[in-house]
């Protein structure tokens, strides 16, 4: 693929972390390894709506945050130094890339060879600083076989970090899964290793694992923080605490990682975006008449538990980011807050390899009506914490696959979705712009 000429980092020296092979390689033309998990998959739809997974606690106290600076070596105070330059930050969001099948293998490399090429091709002023995966990076059940060909082999010549949170496919646990072997396990030998050593997954590739503290964390960086949190190993719906203990596998460290990490926004005074991303959407289409909606809803009792505390910190994100729904969908949230109005976007891309799903399927045999970009969705928030709040579907694209490439300046946060065209027209891109001193969309 052609690609600008960029001045390159230094090669890291020995113990650095390497994100790249250095030198373009051609694309893999296959799996090595197939996946043979959809009789499996099937037959454990069950077990999808009720099993959970525990996780321990991430490194550190829960107000902790992991600087990019850091997660770039000792070549992150140059990174950082030329983001500051440029008086902006850009990054990559895709999310459900994993390709489950030698059939889908091709839509996931394209997406990979999108964001790489966008990087190479990029302006230094506006070069990508790094790649943040909304979850469901290696299908089905998160196998240690599998990252190489799902993970590794598209995203050999991705030259910058990529952070994850997992999602439902990273962390579910077949039953008779042998100890050691569980799909979280390996997620945090790839992304949460203490030091960057290359693992088993990577095969020959040089890419070394990820530092970060744990499977739920805040990636703090010039201009956004990114708090990270691990929406669990449920089919449907997203939980990210035990839910008053409803799921007493599940630990409440999350609530109290999000109380600090609020807290700490307010104590830094930090003025840039503030980012929540989660593999599972708040919100996700559905009809008003029939509750007709796609192949996973939103979440609304998550929501909630977010919501509460953001109340009760006054502290609220300028966007959310999430997975999940195999498709593209932006809303707009408008809601009383601190006595303001305040709207924010809750962008899905869950398209970015793995499949594309349309927002609604047939039930009982009637074919569904198809979603409009503007409409009125507030029957999908049911949120009891905001006495007004409304709530509209801008756009959404259940085609393609696609991308996010985020900018925040001083100023403003730019979310711009990317689609990777199947069918070689020109579908242009969707972009929303947030003023983050005023809390609002720009152009509502």
């Amino acid at each position: 693929m052609p690609r600008k000429k960029n001045a390159p980092l230094p090669q890291p020296s020995f113990g650095e972390p390497v994100f790249s092979e250095g030198v373009p390689t051609a694309d893999p033309t296959g799996f090595k390894v197939t996946p043979q998990d959809e009789q499996l998959y099937n037959g454990i739809q069950d077990l999808l709506t009720k099993d959970v997974v525990g996780f321990p606690p991430s490194r550190g106290a829960p107000g902790d945050v992991l600087s990019l600076q850091s997660a770039w070596g000792s070549h992150g105070t140059d990174v950082v130094e030329s983001i500051q330059n440029a008086k902006q930050i850009v990054f990559h969001a895709i999310g459900d890339s994993g390709a489950s099948s030698a059939r889908t293998f091709p839509d996931e490399i394209k997406v990979a060879d999108e964001v790489t090429n966008d990087f190479h091709t990029s302006d230094v002023s506006a070069r990508p600083a790094f790649l943040y995966h909304l979850g469901d990076l290696v299908y089905n059940f998160g196998e240690s076989a599998y990252y190489y060909d799902q993970f590794y082999d598209p995203f050999r010549d991705y030259p910058a970090p990529i952070f994850a949170i997992p999602g439902n496919h990273d962390s579910f646990i077949v039953p008779n899964t042998p100890s050691g072997q569980s799909p979280l396990t390996i997620f945090t030998r790839n992304f949460c290793a203490t030091q960057p050593v290359v693992t088993q997954e990577a095969g020959s590739l040089h890419r070394t694992a990820m530092t970060q503290p744990g499977v739920y964390f805040t990636l703090d960086a010039p201009f956004v923080r990114i708090i990270g949190l691990f929406s669990n190993a449920l089919e449907d719906p997203g939980v990210i605490s035990s839910e008053n203990g409803k799921w007493t596998a599940v630990p409440d460290i999350q609530l109290e990682f999000l109380e600090a990490q609020l807290k700490r926004v307010k104590a830094d005074n930090f003025a840039g975006a503030v980012l929540i991303a989660v593999h599972h959407p708040p919100f996700s289409y559905a009809t008003a008449v029939g509750n007709s909606g796609g192949k996973h809803q939103g979440n609304s009792v998550m929501l909630g538990q977010i919501d509460e505390i953001c109340n009760a910190q006054q502290v609220y994100p300028h966007a959310f980011l999430s997975g999940h729904a195999h498709n593209y969908q932006r809303y707009t949230r408008k809601i009383e807050f601190n006595g303001k109005q305040i709207t924010i976007p809750f962008v899905v891309c869950g398209n970015s390899g793995h499949n594309v799903n349309p927002l609604v399927q047939a039930r009982n045999g009637q074919k569904p009506i198809e979603p409009t970009d503007g409409a009125d969705v507030s029957y999908l928030d049911t949120s009891t914490i905001w006495s007004q709040r409304s709530l509209v579907l801008n756009k959404h694209d259940q085609s393609n696959y696609g991308y996010l490439r985020i900018a925040v300046n001083a100023g403003q946060l730019i979310i711009v979705y990317h689609p990777v065209n199947q069918g070689g027209q020109d579908v242009g891109v969707d972009q929303v712009i947030v003023d983050l001193a005023n809390h609002t969309v720009v152009g509502l």
